[in-house]
């Protein structure tokens, strides 16, 4: 998605757009191993969601266009060396020179953020206190707590993502950290207990999947509460919905989505990960499976930053194969309603995935492949009472 650029003679980076061709500035500092595969990767994904990313060469003094993947032999040790010549305060220089350059010359809107890594997670630190950044995250930074006592200036605001089990962040590092964000409501720290160093980098020997999309969550958050973009994600879900049950065109709602989305409907794991298979899945699996008198009524909605959580009650006719719903099924002409969850969270203006759950036990008892005497299971009376709640409670329960 992105290419290197000349920032001087020298000094570049690696820039990447989004696709309106404009956005916040974001600047993304690298690791200890120059702004490779790794850090363009993270610079185009932080484009998909709406920002001008650029990633300096932190390096180039030392010897530009430094490109190290961590596992490769003798990687740590060149990597290592190189930061014995490495000068914070040239780095805040580089920063000071990228942000008047991409300013002039990119349409950079509003506020300026930072996210950093390792080496670049103390940067992102510092350029709060000597540049023009306003909101920085920063993940498991080396020497963070040398720095951290600093106070930031009035306005702007750090989110630290720390790391419990990092040997280069011992115990004593972290309480530092941890109490600072105590004593200061700019600071704003969370701890990952059974973390290593380097857990978000995707393919490092300590990634962590699930701690490194909660600290990705929370970046994105932290950045767009404060720096933007800011997207309607409400109607950008309206077309969605529009797409899939009235107008019923599987290439306009995947439209709606990012390039390689996914939809999981939890109980019956239908959907699809990836383009084609969504695509797929849409136009021969959904779409046309859904009755004619599907319908949704709204029980509730939360608009979040970068999600949303419908929560509806869906009816219809079972008078054909729904194989998202009920796979394998052969229609049984009962009438069904029930509870559905929906969690859609977005990347930039489009959908990125939908988590899909309801009762399935309640839709199967409804159209007679369970019994629901005996069972703690109920049919379309569960839905009913989510719209009210002056239905009998606790009628499962023997003893009430």
């Amino acid at each position: 998605m992105g290419s290197f650029i000349d920032v001087s003679d020298r000094f570049g980076g690696y820039l990447s757009l989004p696709e309106e061709q404009r956005g916040p500035l974001l600047l993304v500092l690298q690791e200890i191993f120059g702004v490779n595969d790794n850090i363009q990767s993270v610079c185009d994904e932080f484009a998909q969601e709406g920002y001008v990313a650029f990633a300096p060469d932190l390096f180039w003094r030392q010897r530009p266009g430094i490109r190290l993947e961590p596992r490769a032999p003798g990687a740590m040790e060149q990597a290592l060396g190189l930061l014995d010549r490495f000068s914070d305060d040239e780095a805040m220089d580089d920063l000071r020179r990228s942000i008047a350059f991409l300013k002039a010359r990119y349409a950079c809107e509003g506020d300026v953020g930072a996210v950093g890594y390792c080496l670049g997670g103390r940067i992102a630190y510092l350029a709060l206190l000597h540049t023009e950044v306003r909101v920085a995250a920063s993940y498991y930074g080396v020497g963070l707590e040398q720095v951290i006592g600093q106070a930031l200036p009035p306005g702007k605001k750090a989110l630290l993502h720390v790391a419990g089990q990092d040997t280069y962040c011992p115990p004593a590092a972290q309480r530092v950290l941890v109490e600072a964000g105590r004593a200061s409501p700019a600071v704003r720290v969370h701890l990952y207990p059974e973390c290593h160093h380097a857990f978000a980098r995707q393919g490092g020997d300590h990634f962590e999947a699930v701690s490194a999309s909660n600290a990705y969550d929370r970046t994105i958050v932290f950045l767009k509460s404060h720096i933007g973009p800011r997207y309607d994600l409400e109607a950008l879900w309206e077309a969605h919905l529009d797409f899939e049950f009235t107008t019923r065109d599987a290439g306009k709602t995947m439209a709606t989505m990012v390039p390689s989305p996914y939809v999981n409907h939890i109980p019956t794991m239908t959907g699809g990960v990836g383009y084609a298979d969504l695509h797929r899945f849409y136009s021969e699996y959904f779409i046309p499976c859904n009755p004619a008198d599907m319908k949704q009524i709204s029980v509730s909605r939360t608009v979040g930053v970068n999600q949303i959580v419908d929560e509806v009650i869906m009816s219809f006719t079972h008078d054909r194969a729904i194989e998202w719903l009920l796979p394998g099924v052969a229609p049984t002409g009962k009438f069904v309603k029930f509870g559905l969850i929906g969690v859609v969270k977005f990347r930039g203006n489009k959908i990125c995935h939908e988590h899909i759950y309801w009762d399935q036990a309640s839709v199967l008892a409804q159209v007679g492949l369970i019994d629901p005497a005996g069972l703690p299971v109920l049919g379309a009376e569960a839905a009913e009472k989510i719209l009210d709640n002056g239905l009998a409670s606790n009628r499962l329960i023997a003893t009430w």
